[in-house]
């Protein structure tokens, strides 16, 4: 099973197309400056692009409607 739901993050989130932009934009902040949000091994992703998502599950990432 994908971790998280495709349903928990649309109930954040408005659109899949506003969910994939948040994630891809987080995703490569993290590469780039290395920073997350969370302890590395709360992390049940270990790519980033998984890790951004957990984040916007979370509520660390606020999504502006």
């Amino acid at each position: 099973m994908i971790y998280p739901s495709i349903d928990k993050l649309l109930n954040i989130v408005d659109s899949k197309y506003e969910l994939v932009h948040i994630a891809a934009r987080r995703s490569k902040q993290m590469s780039k400056d290395k920073h997350f949000q969370l302890a590395e091994t709360e992390y049940k992703s270990t790519k980033n692009i998984g890790r951004a998502l957990e984040e916007v599950a979370e509520g660390l990432i606020k999504v502006n409607k």
